[in-house]
């Protein structure tokens, strides 16, 4: 361990509260990670920073290193792709406004869906405000919940295998933006961004080999590897892309309680990894607790 160094491992950078679509408190979060033995935890709740607060004082009151992130939502034609943003300034005009516009189309989107899942089974919009806590992303994860609780399905997995999978016909787009001028937004607010789970077996052609010069070009600063839901082939394609440009390799949990089965620290970051990622940083600075 480098003597100058103010965080502690194992390092998960990839966590998600109720502020977004995990079961638990931003403070349960983290001492839920204190539980689990890490040394340092990141809160990437989707598109939301409301939850950095909380995290802060259950970080310094529970002896664990906070990284304040989000995972943002990004878009390439009809496929989702996530960027993780971290220790940007959560301030940041131009960031908040992409956010606000993100937040708004998921909460849109949801809306139209459960009208459409609600005339063929018994849910409605009143179902899946139920199960959100004020203020926060709605999106499917929240309608699964509803789902469950109405006894439609026995769990999220099984409500997105089924109902809420596109083929069955309730599906609706939101609005996103391109990968690209996240990553330019997140740069610009003195964010380290980071693609998330770019290698799942949904995404295989969607972070394009030929768009990564122009990604890192734009200040892109790794990509996240170890993640339960990469293949093995992607991951492979994933090492190389890195030794090509130059990018860090990230591994996380992507932790959301009970609604999903990942386990914080089932996939760790190497601490010279976010040595690098805090000395590039300038939008804002990890909580240590030291």
């Amino acid at each position: 361990m480098s003597s100058d160094r103010l965080f502690r491992g194992p390092i998960d950078l990839h966590t998600h509260s109720r502020v977004s679509d995990g079961t638990e408190s931003p403070a349960q979060l983290v001492r839920a990670a204190a539980e689990a033995g890490l040394g340092t935890v990141a809160l990437t709740d989707h598109d939301s920073t409301a939850g950095w607060a909380e995290a802060t004082t259950a970080a310094i009151g529970n002896g664990v290193t906070l990284i304040p992130g989000m995972e943002l939502s990004t878009r390439v034609d009809w496929s989702s792709v996530h960027l993780l943003a971290y220790l940007f300034d959560p301030n940041n005009a131009k960031l908040v406004a992409e956010t606000a516009r993100i937040r708004e189309a998921r909460l849109h989107r949801a809306e139209e869906m459960v009208a459409a899942i609600g005339r063929d089974y018994d849910v409605d919009w009143d179902d899946v405000i139920a199960q959100t806590e004020p203020g926060a992303t709605v999106g499917r994860p929240h309608i699964a919940d509803a789902l469950v609780a109405r006894g439609l399905v026995s769990t999220r997995s099984e409500a997105f295998a089924g109902i809420l999978h596109w083929r069955a016909g309730y599906y609706q787009p939101h609005y996103a933006p391109d990968p690209l001028v996240a990553i330019e937004l997140v740069v610009a607010a003195g964010g380290v961004p980071v693609i998330a789970h770019p290698a799942t077996r949904s995404r295989t052609d969607v972070v394009l080999e030929d768009r990564m010069a122009s990604f890192v070009d734009a200040g892109l600063f790794g990509l996240e590897i170890d993640h339960r839901e990469n293949t093995d082939e992607g991951k492979v394609r994933l090492r190389r892309l890195a030794d090509t440009y130059g990018l860090a390799l990230t591994g996380s949990s992507d932790y959301h309680g009970e609604g999903k089965p990942n386990r914080l620290g089932e996939n760790t970051t190497a601490p010279e990894v976010v040595d690098a990622l805090i000395a590039r940083a300038t939008g804002s600075a990890p909580v240590y607790a030291v």
